[in-house]
């Protein structure tokens, strides 16, 4: 028996000056069956969409495809040839050069949405994607496969406000991709449940100074690889993310408790009050006593 071999579901969408505004539009979105040994793409694509997988094409856009089931391959002007298969998600890029198919001996199952946008433009400048690493590993999910039917319901609707409904679902999708991308990357490493257990550590002793490069050492890793990972994994280096707990801390008991700011500063072995003060004051943007008298008002 052969499943989610539903039909081609397509939409192209029109865009106005005020949905613009909003900072991200959606251009097309669709769900695609391709079955073994047959032609692709579909005829049915508008000439601005169809090419030549022997010749590829560049979008004004960028797109998300997920592929839900099959094989095939992608390659483009920054990622050589690779084989895509089911769980794998593509990143396209306006500008940029780009081929994929499924192979014929499988087809695959294809979900897409194209967007355009300074919200995204933004995004990607500030490095969360890049053509430098545009196939993204993250497994078969039902809620990327939610999120897209979702996304073709909407456009198909054509409600008011339902550029500014697609565009949500484009960020949610992007993001459960990150999120799904950079931890099935550790499952693979086998990475993180040795920073998990350093997190506990931290946590355990944020009363006290330790030693970061121990843990590592105590954990059977190299520390350059564990920082490496550990900042990979957290978005903090292992110090920094130390600090971070250590002023999380600091801010729920000046607000919880009627400890004097030094008794904190004492309690969380800062090397000095006058340095508790500062980095308080760098980190939040009020002096310890400021961010407690907030809470009286």
């Amino acid at each position: 028996m052969r499943y989610n071999d539903l039909g081609i579901d397509i939409k192209y969408l029109l865009v106005n000056e005020r949905d613009k505004k909003f900072g991200l539009t959606v251009n097309t979105v669709g769900f695609q069956p391709v079955a073994q040994n047959s032609l692709y793409p579909s005829t049915e694509h508008p000439k601005s969409y169809y090419f030549k997988p022997d010749k590829g094409r560049i979008l004004s856009e960028y797109q998300i495809l997920y592929i839900s089931k099959g094989k095939g391959y992608f390659q483009s002007d920054s990622t050589k040839k690779t084989t895509i298969v089911k769980g794998m998600a593509i990143l396209l890029f306006p500008g940029q050069w780009h081929t994929y198919a499924p192979f014929k001996d499988t087809g695959w199952n294809e979900y897409y949405i194209g967007f355009n946008g300074e919200i995204i433009d933004k995004i990607v400048s500030n490095g969360f994607i890049s053509p430098e690493n545009q196939v993204l590993k993250v497994g078969v999910n039902e809620d990327l496969v939610t999120l897209f039917s979702t996304a073709i319901r909407v456009a198909k609707e054509e409600k008011g406000a339902s550029q500014q409904h697609l565009a949500g679902i484009v960020v949610n999708i992007l993001g459960m991709l990150l999120c799904l991308a950079q931890n099935k990357n550790f499952e693979t490493k086998d990475s993180s449940q040795k920073i998990e257990r350093a997190k506990i550590i931290m946590a355990e002793n944020i009363h006290r100074n330790i030693d970061i490069k121990g843990i590592a050492t105590s954990l059977g890793i190299s520390y350059s690889l564990f920082r490496k990972d550990f900042k990979e994994y957290t978005g903090y280096a292992p110090a920094q993310y130390f600090q971070e707990l250590k002023l999380r801390a600091a801010r729920e008991m000046l607000a919880e408790t009627q400890l004097s700011i030094k008794e904190i500063a004492y309690k969380l072995n800062f090397s000095s009050y006058e340095y508790f003060l500062s980095f308080f004051k760098k980190k939040v943007g009020y002096t310890p006593l400021e961010y407690r008298n907030l809470g009286k008002v």
